[in-house]
């Protein structure tokens, strides 16, 4: 009878070891490829979760443009009773959408977004490029903010500081010719009024009643908030202020003389190089919301009659600040 042979153990821990690395092996390519198609995916949702949202926020603020200029087209004052200055709270996409069937599957797919927005009318706000004018200090515009730094109890020094620094920023720009002058840029948003030596604090408190634009404006006396009024007419005080923007809610200033009748400054009117009724430039605020993940958008508009172009446009995942 034959014997036989024993498997040596050393040859079958060797093949033991073999076919777990191998399992091992597998295993690892198994999961870099899961991991692989998991991100290509992820990418991929993103991506197209940011084209949606761009292309509703374009269509968004064509909708803005289009209400500005019909707005426009109507003429009169631009006031808080218009319909551009309504405000649209947080709603589904799908609210926007038709109620039939061929509707339902896109309606299905919005049901998680949220889009709300608001114009805001920026010359109911004291423009910071109005202090330099060609090339030297406007006066009234100084008088104004000096104004309203006192109603705001900030300090005095930071205004006078922003005003030489302004200057010199526009002499700089100005300058054709002989050697540089060395100065700050020109702000272009109010948080860039760093640059002209204010601090964070006193723009934080600034903001709501400062706004920075491309050119000289006037303050539209039918938006501005009782601190502007302030601000803009030196004859007022705040019980006069609050006094007559409860007298515009119900009843709006056409011209600038219903504005000073209904003040009582028929003595010394405010100046009509300084204050109007009617607003060229407008900030438009928008909020998406798509599966959770927030993208804002503002844009400053220009309306030149029915014509409305885009002068500026930022958009961010921050939350935005919210006006008082």
């Amino acid at each position: 009878m034959k014997k036989i042979a024993a498997i040596p153990i050393r040859q079958t821990g060797a093949a033991l070891l073999m076919a777990m690395l191998t399992v091992a092996l597998v295993a690892t390519l198994a999961s870099a490829a899961l991991w692989q198609q998991w991100r290509a995916i992820e990418v991929e949702s993103a991506e197209r979760s940011r084209v949606q949202s761009t292309w509703i926020l374009q269509g968004a603020l064509d909708w803005a443009r289009l209400i500005l200029a019909e707005d426009g087209r109507k003429g009169g004052s631009d006031n808080l009773t218009e319909p551009w200055s309504i405000p649209l709270e947080p709603a589904r996409l799908s609210t926007f959408l038709a109620a039939d069937r061929s509707d339902a599957l896109l309606a299905d797919q919005s049901s998680s977004a949220f889009l709300s927005g608001q114009m805001v009318d920026l010359q109911s706000r004291l423009n910071v490029r109005n202090l330099i004018v060609a090339d030297k200090v406007h006066g009234p515009t100084a008088d104004a903010f000096a104004r309203l730094f006192s109603a705001l109890n900030l300090p005095r020094q930071e205004l006078e500081v922003m005003v030489s620094q302004l200057l010199r920023a526009q002499q700089a720009g100005s300058a054709t010719q002989g050697p540089a002058i060395q100065a700050p840029l020109m702000p272009q948003v109010v948080d860039q009024l760093v640059w002209v030596g204010l601090s964070p604090g006193t723009i934080a408190q600034l903001r709501p009643y400062v706004t920075v634009l491309p050119e000289f404006t006037k303050v539209n006396l039918n938006t501005a908030s009782a601190i502007v009024l302030r601000a803009m007419v030196s004859e007022l005080d705040s019980a006069g202020a609050q006094q007559l923007v409860q007298k515009r809610d119900n009843k709006p200033w056409e011209t600038l003389d219903d504005f000073t009748n209904a003040a009582g400054l028929t003595a010394k009117p405010p100046s009509s190089e300084m204050v109007a009724t009617q607003t060229r430039f407008f900030e438009v605020r928008g909020t998406l919301e798509l599966d959770g993940q927030p993208l804002h958008e503002i844009a400053t508009m220009q309306r030149d009659g029915q014509r409305v172009k885009i002068v500026r446009r930022q958009r961010s995942t921050r939350p935005r600040i919210q006006l008082p």
